[in-house]
């Protein structure tokens, strides 16, 4: 079901009225500090008879496209081997709402968890407990503690070439599995198609407006060449969109940026955030993943074998086989989309929460209109 934002917000608004403090795990609460000891030991001491929680404390604060709060806990039984600390998700917030639950990024995250994370042999984070409310896009998802046993990238962390291999491989195994399923047309029905997701995000979010906007701020860092084609980029991103369309689906991430990967303590690569999946083609994630996690002399120097790695691991997990100069002219057309997720979070609509910090939008925004500008990808069409 899908809602107008004025839907959203009077939903929102009668919920509001109704906050109160939650114990079962069918409720879903307006607030973390709407939580009780009640409500985790419904959730998480189920099949542990006589384990209870007896105290919790909430972690520092982290507020974003969504509400996330670490949640340290104690037990009445210490050795049953339940977590000490969860990391939560939640969309507590009406922007959250608006942004997340327009184009159905809400419940594709909590379905992600609860339907297709049991299937995936990759590496990615575990939910403990997942739940949301269709009536008015509240939800919350616990995912294991993993702040100890991980390093989460950002801008700042440098990719060397077996890293960024381990990315490529990590997504062709995701594109292979689901690579034309059937299952778009069951248990994942639910799921938009990428043109849809970016639509109803452009439009509703905010984003189209936006994006010329965060293009022309972020002129420091953009090619000088490119920067004054700044009246071509918008309309080749409605291209890359349309051309998406035209290609053979399987499901993707989506929001492959650097900062949703992480580095586990035995050096492999793991993804994380997947409440932008969707249906789509692969040349999404790719475009998107090279073009934000590799510093710009690196893409340059290894964009193509990356691409041909990719392919052959593609079909090697049950992809097609694809020529290297289609695939080519793939990941450069949808470029463009990738940049779109990122100037509107340079410049976000007043109604639309701040997303990144402005050193990590200017950092990926240079990236990416640089990997436009080396590969002509205005021409591609």
């Amino acid at each position: 079901m899908k809602l107008s934002f004025e839907e959203i917000k009077s939903r929102f608004d009668v919920e509001n009225a109704a906050r109160s403090v939650v114990t079962r795990a069918d409720q879903i609460p307006m607030a973390y500090d709407l939580l009780s000891k009640e409500w985790f030991t419904d959730v998480l001491c189920k099949n542990q008879t006589g384990t209870e929680v007896v105290d919790w404390r909430l972690g520092d604060e982290d507020e974003g496209t969504s509400s996330r709060r670490r949640i340290f806990l104690e037990y009445n039984k210490p050795e049953s081997g339940l977590p000490s600390s969860v990391f939560c998700k939640s969309t507590f917030t009406l922007a959250s709402r608006c942004l997340l639950g327009m184009n159905g990024a809400i419940e594709g995250e909590v379905n992600f968890y609860n339907i297709i994370r049991p299937q995936l042999q990759l590496e990615a984070p575990k939910s403990l407990f997942a739940n949301f409310n269709p009536e008015t896009l509240n939800s919350i998802v616990m995912l294991e503690d993993m702040s100890n046993d991980v390093t989460f990238c950002d801008h700042r962390t440098v990719v060397t070439e077996k890293m960024a291999l381990e990315q490529v491989s990590l997504l062709a195994k995701l594109h292979g599995k689901y690579y034309e399923s059937d299952a778009f047309k069951g248990e994942l029905s639910y799921l938009n198609t990428w043109e849809d997701f970016f639509t109803i995000t452009a439009n509703e979010a905010g984003f189209g407006p936006q994006a010329d906007i965060g293009f022309k701020e972020a002129r420091e860092v953009i090619p000088a060449r490119l920067f004054k084609q700044a009246d071509k980029v918008w309309p080749a991103t409605l291209q890359s969109v349309a051309r998406h369309a035209q290609l053979p689906h399987t499901l993707v991430h989506s929001d492959v940026h650097l900062k949703n990967w992480y580095i586990t303590a035995d050096n492999h690569m793991g993804l994380s955030d997947w409440q932008c999946m969707c249906v789509g083609h692969w040349s999404r994630d790719i475009a998107y993943a090279l073009s934000t996690g590799l510093a710009t002399a690196d893409r340059r120097a290894w964009e193509k074998d990356l691409i041909i790695h990719y392919l052959a691991e593609l079909k090697a997990n049950g992809g097609p086989e694809t020529s290297f100069d289609e695939a080519w002219t793939q990941y450069r057309q949808q470029l463009f989309g990738a940049l779109a997720w990122w100037t509107p979070v340079l410049s976000p609509n007043p109604d639309v929460p701040d997303m990144q910090p402005r050193d990590t939008s200017l950092e990926f925004i240079g990236r990416m209109t640089h990997a436009i500008d080396d590969l002509d990808a205005l021409n591609s069409f």
